[in-house]
């Protein structure tokens, strides 16, 4: 076990002679320590106190941070939920270290604010020492600094992940750390970092360029609209105005060669011709050339003022018209991967779930889905597997809670002929060994048997399988995807689902929207009742049927829709669906749009005249958004149930058809 004293002597013999260094610290944490101690004078067994600037010092750094500050906290927020119950803290400082904001689990951030994690405390290298916010921002790189990696021993219990952010120009403007106790550390903390930084950077990008025309490019096309994608800023002239950093690096060119340039000089394209791809029947996207060495690329072009998502880093231009159903704002990218084709309309949190997911896509990271029954996540599971390289290979899922309990360990290891009575003379092959070498996919996780759970981490930590009554394990090449829709971290607190198995198989968390949250709803309404369509009878619905379908909350989500769409079809007197073909339990709970106005204007009496104003101005927030409830609530900079707080105090039921906007 590592002392104050060993940990003191390594350093100073480290420092004294590389030689002496020991052959597992990375070379940018030797260069740290030299700093600390021959620039900063710093001592590993010093406890200085921690350095908070003052009040109106931090309030004037926020102010000069606002833009970052904005654009950052969709992505902090999204963290924290990636990586709930890890005891880690999510913190946002500026150049300079110091911290501007701080999210994470309400008992690790009250004991991180005495260890000096807190908003005004400096994280610099000359204060903290060796330490993954101060070290990132003088290594310019994303960086890791585990447990007896810091240089003042106080620190060695944390593990930090830490990535800088840059602007257009490649100046340093904030960085983004991730710290936490060493043994909870989520795997792959660092990407999970650099995804979100890389998202803040695309925000802050394109709302500085507000109201130019944008390229995006990537030199695979199941990447263009992702955060792997390059994107350029372009004037009326075809003139580069801005080039992200991802852009920089596809085209080998730094940002001060590229601005002021004619597109021209670099791609073998014009902003107008990859605008007339987009509106054309079945493109999107565009192949490309490199004007100076050849290389393709595919690309598309968003015009000024065009609808688009930005959260994610994907700016994707939306044409399709809601009047006319078949159109479909996946279909015609020409080539969409699997898990893109799951969005079906600009929604932000698939756009950012899509993108985390192909970010991951060919890494050894376990993913675990959460969400609400009926919100597909088998779906997602097996989008992930049809667009990944295991594509070719097995895809097995396993429903844990639909098993029995006697059979579930058979189910899943398989057994040799005789292992137990009624066993096949033959034996069986278990669930794990026959997705060897493509994907398993873990449904209802949180209901497997306790006493399995052992055994499950046991399979997943070593690879290896031993089916039962043998004693010779067999090795195992899986992807691992898990989903659950319950919650597990109180699973743990009630000792029903293991600690250590819920931390392996928490590589990426991904939140699966409900229905009635998403934005893309009425294409997703539109490609299921196409989905239905058969012997080449074109099927569509009045504009009245797609609002009610599209205003009902929803409880069974896409599944329940899909079921609706199926019976409707199935039960239709013509090809032409109406209010009239809705089954009776969902139109009873709907209210005519002449009673819901009705409603409202006696709603409207009830308030006074402030209320009344604020029911309106949040009226036109939710018209905006298309009634996300999600993003109206990361707009007003409100949690959801406060907002669910609010709408109910103002009158305005979501559970009815949405209501026109005053003229």
């Amino acid at each position: 076990m590592f002392t104050k004293d060993h940990h003191s002597s390594r350093i100073r013999a480290a420092v004294e002679s590389l030689a002496a260094a020991p052959p597992q610290i990375p070379g940018h944490i030797i260069d740290s320590w030299l700093r600390c101690m021959r620039d900063y004078d710093l001592d590993p067994d010093a406890l200085p106190e921690a350095c908070i600037v003052p009040r109106i010092d931090l309030e004037s750094r926020q102010y000069k941070l606002a833009q970052v500050l904005n654009e950052a906290k969709a992505e902090m927020t999204n963290l924290v939920q990636q990586i709930a119950g890890s005891s880690y803290a999510i913190m946002l400082a500026d150049a300079d270290g110091v911290v501007m904001n701080c999210l994470g689990d309400p008992g690790f951030t009250h004991a991180a604010s005495k260890a000096g994690m807190m908003s005004g405390a400096v994280w610099s290298e000359r204060h903290q020492g060796t330490n993954g916010m101060g070290t990132a921002l003088l290594e310019k790189r994303p960086t890791v600094v585990q447990r007896y990696e810091h240089f003042l021993f106080r620190n060695t219990g944390l593990t930090c992940a830490a990535a800088p952010i840059f602007d257009t120009d490649g100046k340093v403007l904030a960085v983004l750390d991730v710290s936490g106790e060493t043994h909870l550390a989520p795997r792959h903390v660092l990407d999970l970092v650099s995804m979100s930084v890389h998202a803040i950077e695309n925000r802050i990008f394109v709302k500085c360029f507000q109201g130019k025309r944008f390229m995006h490019f990537h030199s695979r096309p199941e990447f263009v609209g992702t955060l792997s994608a390059g994107i350029l800023a372009l004037d009326e002239d075809d003139c580069i105005l801005g080039a992200t950093r991802h852009a920089q690096l596809q085209l080998d060119v730094e940002a001060r060669a590229l601005i002021g340039q004619p597109l021209e000089r670099f791609f073998n394209v014009s902003f107008e011709s990859l605008s007339r791809e987009v509106v054309r029947p079945n493109r999107q996207i565009t192949p490309v050339f490199d004007a100076r060495l050849g290389r393709r690329f595919f690309a598309f072009g968003a015009e000024p003022g065009a609808r688009i998502i930005v959260p994610a880093g994907a700016v994707v231009r939306v044409s399709p018209s809601f009047a006319q159903p078949n159109q479909n704002y996946m279909e015609g990218a020409n080539p969409r991967s699997p898990l893109q084709q799951l969005q079906y309309g600009p929604d932000a949190a698939m756009t950012r779930i899509i993108a985390a997911a192909t970010r991951v896509l060919e890494r050894d990271v376990p993913i675990l889905l959460r969400g609400e029954t009926g919100t597909g996540k088998e779906m997602f599971a097996k989008a992930l597997h049809r667009s990944s390289r295991r594509a070719d290979c097995p895809f097995v899922a396993i429903n844990c809670a639909s098993i029995p309990e006697a059979l579930i360990e058979a189910e899943l290891f398989g057994y040799k002929s005789g292992a137990f009575t009624g066993a096949s003379k033959e034996g069986q092959r278990g669930k794990i060994f026959q997705a060897n070498g493509g994907t398993l996919f873990l449904d209802e996780i949180g209901d497997m048997p306790f006493a399995l759970q052992a055994r499950l981490l046991r399979v997943l930590e070593e690879r290896e399988v031993t089916p039962l009554g043998s004693e010779t394990p067999v090795g195992i090449d899986i992807r691992l995807v898990s989903a659950t829709h319950c919650d597990l971290l109180a699973k743990i607190e009630s000792r029903e689902f293991r600690e250590d198995l819920y931390y392996r198989l928490q590589g990426l968390t991904l939140m699966l929207p409900p229905l009635r949250e998403r934005g893309d709803r009425r294409e997703l309404i539109a490609h299921l009742l196409r989905r239905e369509q058969s012997d080449g009878v074109a099927l569509s619905m009045t504009p009245e049927l797609l609002d009610a379908l599209d205003s009902y909350r929803w409880p069974g989500n896409v599944r329940q829709l899909r079921n609706v769409l199926r019976t409707m079809v199935a039960l239709r007197s013509a090809d032409l669906l109406t209010l009239e073909d809705l089954p009776p339990e969902i139109a009873q709970c709907l209210v005519p749009r002449s009673a819901m106005q009705d409603c409202v204007q006696n709603a409207d009496l009830e308030l006074n005249p402030l209320k009344s104003a604020e029911r309106e101005a949040l009226l036109q927030v939710l018209h905006a958004a298309r009634w996300n409830i999600s993003t109206v609530a990361r707009q007003l900079d409100v949690g959801r149930n406060t907002l669910y707080r609010k709408l109910e105090r103002l009158h305005i039921d979501l559970s009815n058809a949405k209501k026109p906007l005053k003229p």
